[in-house]
């Protein structure tokens, strides 16, 4: 599922200086000791134990993660994170067509929703400078067309053995509490690469605020 776990960690670290109004998060990470970092990782899989049902690993799909890998990697150094990417201009047009029930208020603006993805790929960078290693990255558009490599890298990454059933994850019965709920029951297929080419001419806008990321 989408967890909110992490949020809410954040949202309890973030508070107030008394003497200003500036956040204390993420600058409060550097005053953290190893055992409150402990601490929160404990709460963590505390808090989540309901979803793991005695399985040793379990995922939080959550995407606004991203933005707290820091603290992620300080509370859970033995968390494997992946970074599904999409193509920019398919991404951005998915997230403005679809409405959210809440927590994506920057999908309302095809200007906020560029900015937010062009700081997600430079934050992605930053990370990727300071926690060499720690993130595997996976292009959405090498998945489809090579599905089986994709998912025995991602496999390998997270130190588990292949099982073919991953190849026939839309066969699963187990509830999909997302926005992709529909999508999951079928095969892995390239039916959304150019769902956004249909209102190109409406597009200019994001397509001018994306840059040399449409070309990636």
């Amino acid at each position: 599922m989408e967890l909110a776990d992490i949020p809410r960690l954040v949202q309890d670290l973030q508070g107030r200086e008394t003497h200003s109004d500036e956040p204390r998060y993420p600058r409060v990470l550097a005053e953290m000791s190893a055992a409150d970092c402990r601490r929160l990782g404990e709460k963590y899989l505390t808090d989540t134990l309901v979803y793991r049902s005695g399985k040793p690993i379990f995922i939080d799909k959550m995407p606004n993660n991203f933005r707290h890998l820091g603290l992620i990697q300080l509370m859970l150094p033995n968390a494997k994170i992946i970074d599904a990417r999409r193509g920019a201009m398919a991404c951005c047009f998915s997230n403005f067509k679809q409405l959210f029930a809440s927590g994506q208020q920057f999908t309302y603006s095809i200007e906020d929703i560029a900015r937010y993805y062009c700081s997600y790929v430079e934050l992605m960078a930053h990370w990727d400078d300071a926690l060499p290693g720690k993130v595997l990255r996976v292009q959405h558009e090498e998945v489809v067309d090579n599905f089986e490599k994709n998912v025995r890298r991602i496999l390998e990454f997270c130190g588990l053995d292949f099982d073919p059933r991953c190849l026939q994850f839309h066969k699963t019965e187990r509830p999909v509490h997302s926005a992709s709920s529909e999508q999951v029951r079928q095969p892995i297929n390239r039916e959304g690469f150019d769902q956004w080419r249909h209102y190109e001419p409406w597009l200019g806008p994001l397509r001018t605020a994306l840059g040399s990321l449409t070309e990636s």
